[in-house]
């Protein structure tokens, strides 16, 4: 119980720091936050409660405000305090994949940092158990899901039911970097790349 407070202590403290970072990448591009709430759809009370730590962060706020700035999503976020760099995340490398977990907890909703080399592939696709989101860092990433056949860019994500056939890798023209999150079937992830007015990538 006691590690499971320490946690917890950790992402408060964590969330806590994300808006005084907000405002300060905001004001270090001479944006307001009327423009930013034009470029990504979110208002400006909701911008503002965000960066005075009144609203709690989200993926689904987070993600539009990462693209308008033009930044990696973990510069918002900023990383966990580390202790002993030996407990560090190891990559993982997989059928010529590099992947970072970024989760430690068995089961349940896992993350991982992925790289993604350039190469030719023929889709393989498979069906399994769980649901999993995607969002693109950077380069271009093929998506083929059922029927769909789709090329997600940076700052584009895509979520769908993996027992659905699906399958995603290199488009063969460069690398790509994405996140990837997983999670039992049901457990969906509920965010979006774009405002909410805006077509979804898997229509």
């Amino acid at each position: 119980m006691a590690e499971n407070d320490d946690d917890s202590a950790r992402l408060d403290g964590v969330l806590a720091e994300v808006g005084p970072r907000l405002r300060r990448i905001r004001k270090e591009r001479g944006a307001t936050l009327a423009g930013l709430a034009a470029a990504t759809g979110i208002s400006v009370s909701t911008l503002s409660r965000l960066e005075s730590g009144h609203r709690k962060p989200s993926l689904e706020l987070l993600l539009p405000i990462a693209r308008a700035h033009q930044v990696p999503l973990d510069e918002l976020v900023g990383a966990p305090p580390v202790g002993d760099p030996r407990v560090r995340a190891k990559p993982i490398v997989r059928h010529g994949r590099t992947m970072v977990p970024l989760t430690r907890q068995p089961g349940g909703l896992q993350a991982y940092k992925v790289f993604e080399p350039k190469r030719s592939a023929e889709p393989d696709l498979k069906t399994h158990e769980g649901y999993e989101w995607l969002y693109v860092l950077s380069g271009r990433l093929r998506l083929v899901l059922a029927d769909h056949d789709v090329v997600l860019t940076a700052g584009e994500a895509a979520e769908f039911d993996t027992r659905l056939p699906h399958w995603f890798g290199s488009t063969g023209e460069g690398p790509a970097e994405f996140l990837s999150l997983f999670g039992p079937q049901g457990e969906r992830m509920h965010v979006r790349a774009q405002p909410s007015r805006q077509k979804r990538t898997t229509d």
